[in-house]
């Protein structure tokens, strides 16, 4: 091909409409290109075989069409496409200018913008999740593989952005490590239904040509045609799903940079990000900001700007929503990728991420998060109530902090006194049991049930997650091993029809 294209396939002026579209309609029915270009791609491949191996296609006809189409492949599939012009309808365009429109004009044949349009949409959002589900699981491994160093990593967990009961490191790994769990699990899912072809359905009824929709859906790699043309183009529910699971996704990974970003401050200390991921300023010379959680944190915007567009573009009646889409398309595409690239920088983090230990641990019960089990042993040792021994752990903070006694020098006494003042009498507990629950680290030993941050339950529950964590991973490696074994059928059925 030489030149700027004439050829305007269904948009030439002259037939329906006297006059050329404007720049900007046309352009905007061609920016979803560069991500769907090489499914757009392989489906007209497998739509030619198809026409070909039911004789709707002459053979030589369909034999010049696939000789066109890998063509485009030694040129670069985006760049003859873009050059072509014509959007999802470019392997047309590209098989028209080449051979003329005796050729050209018939790839299109039993199809529609529509169910090219969605065909495109699924194959994308399937790539797309390989590569999410991909770099889920190397955060989740990531995790696990920092957790065991980490068992007895005590730290303040906080609630109202307040110190509320100690637990450890590696037990905040392990949160996460289930969330993402929750995550692969949603978009494993999703890809249940959007593995299904509406190739063949065209428009919303089909084509009164003896079309093979079952071999066309087994040689994309799909599951199974979607068995209602109808649904197959004009239902819109897939991308409102896809936006949800995204969404809950983009929330989890930026609470949990939202807890580095506020941990790597001056006054937390608690951990340091690795320079990679972090800035200075033009006029700061000592600032090391961390723009990497900063950066990860606005997908949760971008998450909820997307699914409400989404949600926005889908309102109306049946068929309505067409133009419109193409922006949510544009959104859920650029956020997926966003998304992918973000948690795909979460395994090297991990990795590197230095943690402060001996911070952690001081700061663990500096702020009385140990209380809770203080009022557990005047529950065990003294005989009282859980409610009273409650009102007098209240009274004895309290009346500790005003007193500028300190968590590390508070003792039994100081107890004795606080329970009496609140009018209750004095527990008594010995040196060693008032030390016993002082102690952060003894707190969370204590915490040895089903899912606790103790370090032998923590342990239990890093091997529950390894196991978890393999059979997504197997089930993850299927779903793209079945593509690629598509990809190979679609190339040997072509080289038979090419080469016979």
């Amino acid at each position: 091909m030489s030149g700027k294209p004439t050829f305007r396939g269904k948009g030439n002026p002259g037939t329906r409409l006297a006059e050329e579209p404007l720049p900007h309609l046309d352009a905007y029915k061609s920016q979803l290109v560069p991500d769907m270009a090489p499914n757009i791609q392989a489906f007209d491949k497998a739509h030619a075989v198809m026409l070909v191996e039911r004789e709707i296609l002459p053979k030589k006809t369909g034999v010049a069409i696939l000789k066109g189409l890998r063509a485009i492949e030694r040129e670069g599939v985006l760049k003859a496409r873009v050059e072509a012009g014509g959007g999802i309808h470019s392997g047309e365009h590209y098989l028209t200018h080449k051979y003329g429109p005796e050729i050209g004009g018939r790839l299109h044949l039993g199809r529609s913008s529509g169910d090219l349009q969605t065909v495109g949409l699924r194959l994308t959002i399937r790539d797309q999740l390989h590569r999410l589900l991909a770099a889920l699981t190397e955060t989740r491994q990531a995790l696990l593989d920092l957790a065991p160093r980490h068992l007895e990593t005590v730290m303040a967990g906080n609630t109202h952005g307040q110190h509320a009961q100690p637990t450890t490191f590696a037990h905040w790994l392990l949160m996460f490590e289930a969330v993402f769990a929750r995550d692969t699990e949603r978009l494993l899912s999703f890809h249940t239904r959007v593995n299904r072809s509406p190739a063949g359905a065209a428009i919303m009824t089909g084509s009164d040509f003896p079309l093979d929709r079952i071999r066309v859906s087994a040689l994309l790699g799909f599951d199974a045609p979607l068995h209602n043309t109808l649904d197959a183009i004009l239902s819109h529910d897939l991308e409102m799903e896809y936006s949800g699971v995204l969404l809950v996704a983009a929330q989890s990974i930026s609470r949990l940079a939202d807890d580095l970003l506020l941990w790597s401050t001056f006054e937390y200390g608690l951990v340091e990000l690795p320079d990679r991921y972090c800035g200075t300023s033009s006029i700061m010379p000592q600032k090391k900001n961390p723009d990497g959680m900063e950066d990860i944190r606005s997908l949760g915007a971008q998450a909820l700007a997307t699914a409400s567009m989404v949600a926005m573009i889908e309102r109306g009646p049946t068929g309505f929503p067409i133009m419109e889409r193409r922006n949510s398309h544009h959104m859920l595409f650029d956020l997926a990728r966003g998304m992918a690239l973000r948690f795909e920088t979460l395994p090297p983090l991990f990795r590197d991420l230095k943690v402060n230990v001996e911070r952690m641990r001081r700061l663990a019960g500096a702020n009385w998060a140990q209380a809770t089990d203080i009022a557990g042993a005047l529950v065990r040792h003294a005989g009282m109530d859980w409610r009273t021994s409650h009102h007098v752990i209240g009274g004895f903070v309290r009346r500790n902090i005003e007193k500028g006694i300190t968590p590390e020098i508070a003792t039994s006494a100081d107890l004795d006194a606080a329970s009496i003042a609140t009018g209750h009498r004095a527990p008594k507990l010995s040196a060693k049991i008032f030390a016993e629950v002082m102690d952060p680290m003894e707190f969370v030993r204590r915490r040895q049930l089903l899912g606790g941050p103790a370090p032998k339950i923590v342990t239990k529950q890093i091997a529950g997650s390894r196991k978890g964590l393999a059979a997504d991973a197997k089930a993850i490696a299927l779903l793209k091993a079945k593509a690629a074994t598509a990809h190979e059928t679609l190339e040997t059925a072509i080289d038979g029809v090419v080469k016979a």
